[in-house]
């Protein structure tokens, strides 16, 4: 049996329908200011198909992901629904993905805001150093962007209630701006005979590699879905709420980057994209082409790139923190990160040591060609692998665990009867597996970074978790028993969902009715 942890100081229930939208937007949201130049220099004219394929799989992961974090709303997100799913050691290789992934998302959202912030300070992007076998080393984007972490760092040691309003504020100003760009850009600047030409230039020297590096590359349009399940245990009603926020973010975003994608194709060459410092500001340079506000929207649109990727870069820190602290719980790793700030009621540690590994990214990156590309690689390799074990949870979930309430179910199911109950078999669900996995594949055959320092993190995390657990004289490879059934009664009722608690608690006593009668049967029968 696990061993009964001291009492802890919980994670104040903070965000509201608003704040939990805004978790999410700020973190997915800004996805497209950092892909939409990446996936156009390699996916070139086919650059819009690429997002739509990979948003494809995004949506189908997005509802996988509303229906578990309002069933089990918890921090941890994915690395908590693989606990549930898949036991002890395939949250480990979640929880590890996840945490590459958060600690990459504030590093590299952090060095695009800056690399936006450059279109205004030309200097920063311009001011390089040689350092020993090191050419070319943007010395000013590595350290404005490590001063921007340290400041996200303290922001968001000091509680969500500050991090949660810079969250809505700014948010709702990128919502306005990105609609205006859209609409304005498709009916006064939008150009259709450029985007055939750019197609079927494209096709007509078509290179698979390329689209399918490009493709990988869009999955990062759409990272951060996880924001809204971590923050489901500091969110207020969250069965309610997280369905709400969670399915309306998903399809705002796909449409964003569709449109946005559509938008850039029939308004400037792909070519443009091809410079790094382009791919740094390419929604500006977008927005540069609207007729008579060209100009001004352009310094708009980099200066609130510059506070959207601010605030993803701040979603990471948060996010990090947040799986961490739920890892910690769990016995994957120490319990030293479990603990609460007595003030600001927040994981302090967690936050302040996985910002130093994003800020050592950020320096690490710098090192190499192209900064922005290394991260990205990683990014995705992160992203897909973590995807890819909430999928088989969500369906192994319905199979292990069918009593907990969903108050949002994926739809498109095949009821089958076992032990005595219904079993929903997600069809999207399996589809949405095969897609998130396809993804991954191609991940690991185009991406030379990340198919060699991906599996290495996931590789140094997994010695970590089995010298820990060794030291504990738990087990490595099989799970810890727990009580999830009084876990899952206790997070609803801290949750206020008094309602699903008594559906919770009517389901139980069914099933052990059905195997009370199934026991008295079968002595019957023995005898």
């Amino acid at each position: 049996m696990a061993e009964e942890r001291t009492a802890v100081v919980e994670l104040r229930r903070d965000v509201t329908v608003w704040g939990s939208y805004m978790w999410g937007f700020a973190d997915v949201g800004a996805d497209t200011f950092v892909a939409l130049g990446l996936v156009f220099a390699f996916s070139e004219g086919a650059a819009p198909l690429a997002f739509l394929l990979a948003g494809t799989v995004y949506i189908l992961v997005g509802l996988a992901y509303t229906e578990l974090a309002s069933a089990y709303p918890v921090a941890g997100g994915g690395q908590y629904f693989a606990l549930r799913g898949l036991g002890d050691f395939w949250s480990l290789v979640a929880g590890s993905a996840l945490v590459l992934d958060y600690t990459l998302c504030t590093a590299l959202f952090a060095y695009f805001a800056v690399t936006y912030f450059s279109h205004f300070v030309p200097a920063l992007a311009e001011a390089t150093l040689a350092i020993g076998p090191f050419e070319h080393v943007r010395v000013g984007l590595a350290l404005a962007t490590l001063l921007l972490i340290a400041f996200l760092t303290w922001l968001n040691v000091r509680g969500m209630r500050q991090a949660s309003l810079l969250n809505e504020l700014i948010g709702v100003l990128i919502i306005l701006m990105e609609s205006l760009i859209i609409s304005m850009g498709l009916i006064f600047a939008w150009k259709p005979e450029l985007l055939m030409a750019q197609w079927t230039e494209t096709f007509a020297n078509f290179h698979p590699r390329q689209f399918l590096y490009g493709a990988s590359l869009a999955i990062i349009s759409f990272v951060g879905l996880e924001s809204i399940s971590q923050a489901a245990q500091e969110t207020r009603r969250p069965a309610t709420i997280v369905p709400r926020t969670s399915i309306v973010l998903v399809f705002t975003v796909f449409l964003f980057a569709v449109s946005l994608s559509v938008l850039t194709l029939g308004t400037v060459r792909w070519e443009v994209f091809l410079d790094e410092r382009n791919i740094g500001r390419s929604v500006a340079i977008v927005a540069g082409h609207l007729p008579w506000i060209g100009r001004v929207a352009e310094d708009v649109t980099a200066a609130l790139a510059v506070l959207v990727l601010m605030l993803s870069s701040n979603s990471g820190v948060m996010s990090v923190s947040r799986v961490a602290f739920s890892m910690s719980r769990y016995d994957s790793i120490s319990s030293w990160f479990e603990h609460v700030h007595p003030r600001y009621r927040t994981p302090a540690r967690t936050i302040v040591i996985f910002s130093a590994i994003a800020a050592l990214q950020v320096v690490l990156a710098s090192l190499t060609e192209s900064a922005i590309d290394t991260l990205a690689n990683m990014y995705a390799f992160g992203a897909t692998l973590g995807y890819t074990l909430v999928m088989v949870s969500l369906i192994r979930l319905r199979f292990t665990d069918p009593y907990t309430p969903r108050p949002y179910r994926v739809p498109f199911n095949i009821p089958i009867r076992r032990e005595g109950t219904i079993i929903h078999v997600p069809i999207l669900g399996i589809i949405g597996l095969a897609g998130i996995t396809a993804v991954l594949v191609i991940v690991l055959f185009t991406h030379e970074i990340a198919a060699v320092a991906g599996p290495a993190w996931v590789l140094l995390s997994s010695l970590y978790y089995a010298w820990y657990r060794w030291r504990r004289g738990l087990p490595i490879f099989r799970s810890v028993p727990r009580h999830w059934e009084k876990e899952q009664m206790e997070v609803l009722e801290a949750a206020e969902e008094y309602d699903l608690l008594e559906q919770y608690r009517i389901a139980l006593a069914e099933r052990d009715r059905w195997r009370r009668r199934l026991n008295h049967e079968a002595g019957t029968i023995v005898e």
